[in-house]
């Protein structure tokens, strides 16, 4: 009965270790509750041939009974256990060789961490240490490292190990990148500096055409644009001095300030380029119309009686038909707007984009609708 308790017990002690691992390693398994029972059975078991082995002498001959029910116990929990493990066996001994390697993860990325915080003080790369991408890079790959000196378990000790190992990666990277970062801060200076260039050229367009506007057209069309030569002279004001705060951090070795103020820099400029699109765009537009504002109202029609068709070949004009007639109407009152000394052509624009808009909307639902059945 010795022998078979001490089996039991190592066995139990095996597969035990086993689960201990897969609810680090992988919880999703969830082997602990499976496990549970039979730890229990194993318990009991262990518990009643405990008690049997300190009972008194004199008393042993009257125990017979009791010893072989304890043997049946002790036979009965290692079977179930056994079955346990036969059947956990490929992932329990995975999680066990896994949770062996995991110690020696953690040495390796420490000692790598290490060499790679040393290579700081190497004098070729010190000048690059003040760089933020380094040393954000640093501060991350030091806490990475507290952290895995403080970890607990074989789940929290392997995540650790693979944040020290990507924070590595990402300092060598950064450092690596380190050198090329001046020159691509001057070169992106320069880019911008041209495109800063341009786009003052093409808003120096930007009052005429705004001019063209009043004189041309109904008041009504340009409300909206009488800010944009302000705001344009507003952003391109604002792009010069960040740029010139750029040049002064790439000539003062901090190359990647200057490419985040370059990156501000764009996008004033690209902000700065729509008013002024806005503006020549709208003059072109309502020059096109008024030359031919039949060209517009025919497009929009032609686009209507393909929706119509689509509702007559689709099978849907009980559901379609009405809605769509009534963009007729819509159409006329566009086209009947159109009176005076200076129409609003930008309303008669913005009326057949609406109906235009809504008729796109109508042919997708009824096409989806089709396509659904």
């Amino acid at each position: 009965m010795v022998a078979a308790f001490l089996d039991m017990d190592r066995r139990q002690s095996v597969a035990e270790a086993g689960v201990a691992e897969s609810h680090e390693l992988a919880p999703e398994r969830n082997l602990r509750r499976q496990w549970e029972p039979i730890r229990q059975s194993c318990y009991r078991a262990a518990e009643e041939y405990l008690q049997l082995a300190h009972t008194e002498p004199d008393q042993e001959l009257a125990s017979t009974a009791d010893y072989e029910h304890a043997i049946r116990r002790i036979g009965d929990a290692t079977r179930i256990l056994d079955e346990f493990y036969e059947n956990n066996r490929g992932h329990l001994e995975h999680v066990s060789a896994l949770a062996q390697t995991v110690p020696q993860l953690a040495h390796r990325v420490r000692a790598e961490a290490r060499v790679a915080l040393e290579s700081l003080q190497a004098p070729e790369r010190a000048a690059f240490a003040h760089y933020r991408s380094v040393a954000i890079a640093t501060e991350t790959l030091e806490n990475a490292l507290r952290s895995l000196d403080s970890a607990r378990g074989t789940s929290a000790l392997r995540a650790g190990a693979h944040a020290v190992e990507e924070a590595t990666n990402t300092l060598r990277q950064a450092l690596a990148d380190a050198p090329g970062r001046q020159n691509e801060a001057r070169n992106t200076v320069a880019s911008v500096t041209t495109r800063l260039n341009a786009v003052r050229t093409r808003a120096e367009g930007l009052p005429p055409a705004y001019s063209s506007l009043l004189r041309e057209f109904n008041a009504a069309s340009s409300a909206d644009l009488s800010d944009n030569a302000r705001q344009a002279e507003a952003l391109l004001e604002r792009a010069d001095a960040r740029l010139g705060e750029a040049r002064r951090t790439a000539d003062d070795a901090r190359p990647e300030l200057a490419l985040d103020l370059a990156t501000e820099v764009r996008v004033d400029l690209a902000a700065a380029e729509e008013l002024v699109d806005a503006v020549t765009d709208r003059l072109a537009t309502l020059r096109a119309v008024r030359k031919n504002p039949e060209a517009k109202v025919d497009e929009v029609r032609f686009r209507l009686r393909d929706a119509q068709l689509l509702a007559v070949q689709r099978d849907l004009t009980a559901e379609w038909g009405s809605v769509l007639d009534a963009q007729l109407d819509r159409i006329d009152r566009a086209v009947d707007s159109l009176t005076g000394v200076h129409p609003d052509y930008w309303a008669y624009v913005r009326d057949l984009d609406a109906v235009s808009d809504f008729i796109a909307t109508v042919v997708e639902r009824m096409r989806g609708r089709a396509n659904g059945r």
